[in-house]
């Protein structure tokens, strides 16, 4: 069976075709990925109606190389899957409107996908051994920050989650402070790497915001505004662009290991996943893989192939076969429109 992914809920879009059995692994047979991080560059960040207009130009043609790709035709298709939320509206509109359409020229069930269960699945992807309940999950990219529970396939609860910025928008922020350009995460960390410390190192201080709160919460704002200050205070500060990328990312994944491992402990884990965006950073992979080691040694740590952490469209056909599984499909031309054209 095959299932043909969309998603379009920010500024990349993406489709995908994967294979699935009844039970068993989900294999990915074809992952197409057009990206706008050179439109949106000049402007410091994503603009939404940029965005959109950009997703409506390329659907069709991505969905016809990720068919093409995949060798499989339209017709050979069981589903398809798509971003419902959270995301930018307008872009989401140009992916739902698609593959409503396509589900009902097609006669396909339709399965709509949020888009951080699609972030989770991608640790499914793959996977040749079932993955072990209770799982903390922590979901890491530019919109979202969020801790949950799954204590079985499609049982999900939220933990905790930002409550202000998320961590991959404070890395944004961040480098726009110092001027490094966009997208943050990628460009800060790839400054951190080249950070070796000294003993005679520039002294920068930054908090751990929430670190210790009882709650399994986030907070990012202050981090970004004790950066703020301490820019503002230090004249030499780009001699340091090194350290300040260095201290700010660690800030940043020391809070989200803490309160991770927090978590584990509480649960008693069995499994221990790390999704989004942000989880393609190098650093944050490592520590946490060593942290869970050390303090959740019976625990199994699980993150996805980098290729699958950004926003992708594998991850949605990954979450809808699962949801294809437990009957969650509409039937298009089954459904019957009232006068304010709202589906019944």
């Amino acid at each position: 069976m095959y299932i043909l992914g969309i998603e379009t809920s920010c500024d990349e879009t993406a489709a995908s075709v994967v294979k699935f059995e009844t039970t068993g692994p989900v294999t990915v047979l074809s992952s197409i990925i057009s990206s706008q991080i050179e439109i949106h560059q000049k402007y410091g960040g994503v603009v939404p109606e940029i965005a959109a207009r950009e997703h409506v130009l390329n659907i069709l043609p991505v969905i016809n190389e990720a068919l093409k790709v995949a060798k499989v035709s339209h017709k050979q298709l069981t589903a398809i899957g798509i971003t419902k939320g959270p995301g930018l509206i307008t872009s989401l509109i140009a992916g739902i409107e698609t593959a409503r359409t396509l589900a009902y020229a097609w006669n396909k069930p339709l399965i709509e996908v949020n888009h951080i269960a699609g972030h989770i699945y991608a640790n499914f992807i793959d996977q040749k051994e079932d993955i072990k309940f209770p799982s903390v999950i922590l979901t890491v990219s530019g919109g979202h920050t969020t801790l949950l529970k799954m204590s079985q396939t499609g049982n999900i609860k939220i933990l905790g989650e930002t409550r202000d910025d998320a961590a991959g928008e404070a890395y944004d922020k961040a480098a726009k402070m110092m001027n490094l350009g966009y997208p943050g995460g990628p460009i800060i960390s790839q400054h951190a790497e080249l950070y070796k410390k000294k003993a005679s190192d520039h002294k920068i201080e930054l908090p751990r915001p929430m670190l210790n709160s009882p709650d399994l919460d986030f907070s990012f704002s202050g981090l970004k505004t004790a950066l703020l200050y301490q820019l503002k205070q230090d004249k030499s500060w780009k001699k340091h662009i090194n350290q300040y990328c260095y201290e700010f990312q660690q800030a940043i994944i020391d809070t989200l290991i803490a309160k991770t491992i927090k978590a584990g402990k509480q649960l008693k884990a069995k499994t221990i996943m790390l999704t989004g965006g942000v989880s393609a950073n190098t650093q944050l992979r490592q520590q946490m893989l060593n942290a869970v080691k050390k303090n959740l040694s019976e625990t199994t740590f699980l993150v996805p192939d980098k290729k699958y952490t950004t926003d992708n469209a594998a991850m949605i056909a990954a979450a809808a076969v699962y949801l294809y599984r437990r009957g969650k499909t509409i039937n298009f031309r089954r459904l019957k429109v009232d006068a304010s054209l709202q589906l019944k």
